[in-house]
């Protein structure tokens, strides 16, 4: 037996470094000479995700199951290989919005939906406790086992009252250490950089004690790899566990273990708060996409080899054990203690990181909704939310610590730590649905996400977590073999008769099925509220280098107003960092947006978005933002987005295209300038005729003696104004679905002379009173094309109509002519204005572009238009499968208008 004073002390002395190590990174983090600013250390702090688990529990598991252990590190292997795309798109919208946490990321995304948050936390919290337990029971074994080998481990443990557990006292100096690192700052958005370092220290620490026993027992138990295999090879029973076939559940199990291992890394909170939250520089993300699958690799290299010595030893006991049972057995001095402060080290390590994320989330998103509502609260002082968090923050600290002790003491004897492990993994998969999903697919709202994540968990702790209480005796174990009430198809390990599986895989499937199904079909049969479609834009967007979300906020607050809320909930250096740089003005003076917008998200890095932008709508005012007219706005501009992704393209090639570039850059300038003017149009043309039908309105409601002259002259007012907006929505609901591929036709044959008649009298009469003489010049008696009577029809009123507009100031003329040409029929519409230049002719059928000449048809009372009547008509031409293009005039001299359709084929008889 080893000295336990002699354990003690080195381990609190490591405990002491590490406290020494984060108190240092951050001093020179309050000095601005930052020590995590290296993308090794960043992929090193990643490095947490390799727990107790994986320095102990995966040599028990290869020697149990062979390599099958190689799953839990291929599944994070891939997923970073999407991680310059995946990660770096969640980081930007982290720093952006200011996240602080993977609850925190959800809620935010599905609209700062404070339910959803506060079930993500739950579901973190109940389904993260079993991995804590798994640390202290990792801490616990290898501590008894480094003190009493050869002795049962359990014999002591067994017969120690709860007090004298070293679990228990374990949780309570890592609780210490934890708040003393973790809760020091109110804003949890502000980087943890003392905590990286010791982390990224001890990943190192870790990794060198396992090589160190991997390169003890290779070569100086076995002398060379080839005399340990050569061993093996004498063992048959010993080859097998080498094979596939050792894999539970065979190839299902292969893959439904890889699959689980992808989804559990991109969801556990540990993961995502090194990741996403302390990550400085998503420039580091590009060398980590190596480095953490090159550490892994490292790890795992003597897994195998260690498994297979501990079998050939026999060294006994419990095959979790083993790294540590080896050098013991072997009398090695001084190499136990260190493969135990490796292992501690893996284990601390977890329970840092996983603690200080999950008592963020339970701070801000079950704690601080409730706490906000306390009028006590709203009424405190300058910063009296600080001390509320803080304190929310320690206890939650100690609380889940405790309460992984508790599972531990509990349940945690009955299984080994790989099995703990895959029961947390497969709780952290539910997340990674809502988050992917989310991610990319614009149409994915909060009721599908939060119906998605109760089902995927309920699945989940009827499959994996409530067995573990029956198999560990709380429970009576009889459900397990008949099911509930006898209902054999819900069993926990045979859902649905599905039978023959390993349990992790089964319960993968049905919760993965529950979870997306739900997640998917409540999305697409039910609608997103304003605010969750805006979210929705941003986060699907977050690579686009002009996204704002300043521009978003358009309500009204005093900025004295603003700057006591920030006093109140932050205090005022919070709130003189977010007002810094703000010109001086009163306090009645209204903010500006982007500073509602800095003042948003200083709040949510303290108290997460749901709270934070109830805070703010709190004191903001004014009228709602239209925001799905301001998406709809959105998605007309791709052509202006997709010049940026062009402009951004041509500049990696300067010095080769350097004129084709500027060119560009100018171009770029014009059509945002025109979609400003569109904008500022659009917005204008909406506001007058419903400023005018709101006026007639009230006045015809008021004034119920009015004249029977003067009533009708108001209804016909409103009338004309309602149809005036009615083709200006039109158009632009027009331009949508041909932007977006859905504009609808009904093809049919029909005679293109006769539907010229209809458009030629449809515009003949307004086009009299303003002057214009109308020739029609139709050369054929019939002309049978394939098209849509309506819409074909909207193009030709729309080409008279504009020939109409720029036909001459004094003396104006338009011109139809319909003419077959070879098997096509043209349809010409010209006018005697002053025509269109020749680099001109393609750009009028641009959207937003507008021909600027000194004598504009307004000057006549005519106006422009919105400049998406030409762009509509030509898309719906080319729908039909012809052309429509620009030429000189051939008889008035000025622009000639040209559709083009091909002749229809002859009926048959």
């Amino acid at each position: 037996m080893r000295n336990e004073l002699t354990v003690l002390a080195v381990a609190f002395g490591y405990l002491a470094l590490l406290f020494v190590i984060a108190a240092w990174g951050d001093r020179r983090a309050e000095q601005g000479r930052s020590i995590i600013g290296s993308p090794t250390i960043y992929a090193l702090s990643i490095a947490v995700y390799c727990t107790a688990w994986t320095f102990y529990g995966s040599v028990g598991r290869a020697a149990e199951s062979g390599p099958s252990f190689l799953l839990i590190y291929l599944g994070p292997t891939l997923a970073m290989l999407l991680a310059p795309f995946v990660t770096r798109k969640m980081v930007r919208i982290a720093a952006a919005q200011r996240i602080t946490s993977i609850a925190d990321f959800i809620s935010a995304r599905y609209g700062k939906s404070a339910g959803l948050g506060a079930l993500v936390a739950l579901i973190a919290l109940i389904g993260i406790t079993p991995y804590i337990a798994l640390q202290l029971k990792a801490i616990t074994l290898s501590y008894a086992v480094l003190v009493d080998y050869p002795l049962a481990a359990g014999e002591r443990l067994d017969s120690a009252p709860f007090w004298a557990d070293k679990s228990l006292w374990v949780a309570l100096v890592l609780a210490v250490f934890i708040i003393l690192f973790g809760t020091r700052h109110l804003d949890a958005s502000e980087r943890h950089e003392g905590m990286v370092a010791a982390i990224a220290f001890e990943s190192l620490v870790k990794l060198a004690g396992f090589l160190a026993v991997g390169v003890f027992t290779v070569f100086v138990l076995y002398r060379s790899p080839a005399e340990l295999f050569a061993r093996v090879a004498e063992t048959p029973a010993l080859t097998d566990i080498l094979g596939l076939s050792a894999v539970p559940g065979g190839a299902l199990g292969w893959v439904g273990t890889l699959v689980l291992a992808f989804l559990a890394f991109l969801g556990l909170p540990r993961q995502f708060q090194v990741m996403v939250v302390e990550n400085v520089d998503e420039r580091h993300i590009t060398r980590a996409a190596w480095l953490f699958p090159l550490y892994l690799l490292a790890i795992n290299l003597f897994v195998i080899p260690i498994a297979l010595a501990g079998l050939l030893g026999d060294t006994g006991g419990d095959p979790d054990s083993v790294v540590l049972t080896l050098p013991l057995a072997a009398g090695a001095e001084g190499l136990p203690l260190l493969v135990f402060i490796g292992g501690m080290s893996a284990a601390t390590g977890m329970m840092i990181v996983e603690t200080i994320a999950l008592s963020t989330m339970v701070s801000n998103q079950l704690v601080m909704p409730l706490l906000l509502r306390s009028r006590r609260l709203s009424r405190g002082g300058q910063g009296a939310l600080a001390g509320w968090v803080l304190g929310v923050r320690r206890l939650a600290i100690l609380a889940i610590l405790l309460l992984g002790y508790g599972y531990h003491a509990l349940v945690g004897d009955a299984y080994s730590l790989v099995t703990i492990g895959l029961v947390s993994f497969a709780a952290a998969a539910q997340f990674t649905p809502a988050l992917l999903i989310g991610l990319y697919w614009r149409g994915a709202n909060r009721l599908g996400a939060g119906l998605g994540l109760a089902g995927g968990f309920t699945v989940w702790a009827w499959t994996l977590l409530i067995p573990g209480f029956a198999q560990s005796g709380w429970l009576d174990a009889g459900f397990l073999a008949h099911g509930p009430f006898g209902i054999d198809w819900l069993r926990p390990y045979a859902m649905f008769g599905l039978e023959g599986w390993d349990i992790y895989t089964h319960s993968l499937l049905w919760s993965l099925v529950a979870n997306v199904g739900l997640l998917v079909g409540v999305s697409l049969f039910t609608r997103q509220s304003p605010l969750e479609q805006t979210q929705a834009a941003l986060f699907t967007e977050a690579l686009h280098p002009r996204l704002d979300q300043a521009s978003l906020h358009h309500g009204q607050t005093p900025r004295g107003e603003l700057r006591a809320l920030l006093d109140r909930y932050l205090g005022a250096a919070t709130s003189a960092r977010v007002f810094a740089g703000e010109p001086e003005q009163g306090a009645d003076q209204p903010a500006p947006a982007a500073l509602v917008a800095r003042a948003e998200r200083a709040l949510a890095g303290a108290l997460g978005s749901a709270s934070a932008r109830v805070l703010i709508d709190s004191v903001v005012r004014g009228e709602a933002l239209d925001l799905p007219a301001l998406l709809s706005i959105l998605d007309t501009t791709s052509e202006t987005l997709e010049m940026n992704r062009r402009l951004e393209q041509k500049s990696r090639e300067l010095e080769r295209i350097g004129s084709e570039l500027r060119q560009a850059n100018t171009r770029l300038r014009e059509l945002d300038r025109l979609k400003d003017e569109f904008v500022a149009m659009v917005s204008h043309e909406l506001r007058t005729p419903l400023t005018s039908i709101r006026a007639f309105a009230e006045i015809l409601r008021d004034h119920h003696d009015l004249p029977d002259d003067k009533r009708e002259h108001f209804l016909e007012v409103v009338v004309r104004e309602s149809q005036r907006l009615s083709r200006l929505i039109e158009e632009m609901l027009d331009l949508a679905r041909l932007e977006s591929g859905r504009l609808t036709l009904h093809p049919e044959r029909l005679d293109l002379a006769a539907l010229a008649r209809h458009g030629i009298e449809a515009v003949q009469h307004p086009q009299q009173e303003h002057g214009i003489v109308l020739d029609v010049a139709i050369e054929v008696d019939e002309a049978p094309v394939i098209g849509d009577p309506d819409r074909l029809e909207q193009v030709i009123i729309n080409l008279l109509d504009n020939a109409g507009k720029f036909a001459d100031a004094t003396t104006p003329r338009v011109r139809l002519t319909l003419a077959r040409h070879k098997r096509h029929y043209r349809l010409a519409v010209e006018d005697n204005g002053p025509g269109i230049a020749e680099e001109e002719r393609e750009r009028v059928f641009e959207k937003f572009h507008q021909i600027q000449r000194p004598d504009d048809a307004a000057q006549r009372g005519r106006p422009r238009g919105s400049g998406l009547g030409l762009p509509i008509s030509r898309g719906i031409v080319a729908h039909l499968g012809g052309r429509l293009w620009v030429e000189d005039a051939p008889t008035l001299g000025g622009a000639c208008l040209v559709m083009e359709l091909p002749e229809a084929p002859h009926a048959a008889a």
